[in-house]
């Protein structure tokens, strides 16, 4: 496995200290934390991201038809797949009507529907040639993760491919590190655990694969960056 960031040990050190200066910040529901940003979204996440929204739409099949987007968001994905497939036919799924609004408004007349819910209850109509995410699925377990993917799975059509660009913890410490303290904070806050809150707990890249695996993915592999991990899952 090629390495998520080269100085991993600074990196922990800077990690450590923030989470210390933050430590009685309380946590935010999804939904309101996202709606309360939906103005400054696209600029912040556009100056850490552009290349890898371009990398993710530039690594889907050439005949690819059909897509589910999962946490869509205001499509800043979608932006860059439309450059290369004008005529994508695109099925997303976010939780803030806030970001699914901006969304309809940047691409009215396009073949895309929208679903305002929880990508882990709502039904997925496929068969889809594939699916996406982008910086969205680092909230969760990874026995959260399973039923979804195994979903996902069962949603693309033979031959499908998942693709995930997302924030990957750099080690085991970091992965432990950060479940442990939002699971603190949550005890802190009084939050049910099967409320969506906004705090990144990122799988390693080993075990995000291993979950695609378990699955049903047939061919798993990586593509590491500091900001934005790709990995692409293939179904047989």
């Amino acid at each position: 496995m090629e390495t998520i960031r080269e100085n991993t040990e600074n990196y922990m050190h800077e990690l450590k200290a923030w989470l210390n200066e933050t430590e009685n910040a309380p946590l935010e529901e999804m939904d309101a934390f996202f709606a309360q940003r939906v103005g400054t979204y696209e600029e912040h996440m556009l100056s850490h991201w552009s290349e890898d929204y371009v990398r993710l739409a530039a690594s889907l099949p050439s005949d690819t038809e059909r897509i589910l987007d999962l946490g869509c968001g205001t499509g800043l994905e979608l932006d860059e797949i439309y450059r290369f497939f004008p005529d994508m036919q695109v099925v997303g799924v976010d939780l803030s009507e806030a970001m699914l609004q901006k969304l309809r408004e940047k691409h009215s007349g396009r073949a895309l529907k929208l679903i305002c819910g929880s990508y882990f209850t709502e039904p997925f109509p496929g068969p889809f040639d594939a699916a996406v995410s982008f910086e969205s699925l680092h909230h969760f377990t990874a026995a959260e993760k399973l039923p979804l993917y195994k979903k996902i799975c069962d949603a693309l059509a033979p031959g499908g491919v998942f693709l995930n660009c997302d924030y990957i913890a750099c080690c085991d410490e970091e992965e432990t590190l950060l479940r442990e303290t939002c699971d603190r904070r949550r005890r802190r806050d009084h939050i049910p655990d099967a409320a969506f809150i906004h705090f990144d707990t990122p799988l390693t890249a080993e075990h995000e694969m291993q979950v695609l695996r378990d699955a049903g993915f047939a061919d798993v592999s990586v593509d590491p960056s500091p900001d934005a991990t790709l990995i692409i899952a293939k179904k047989r």
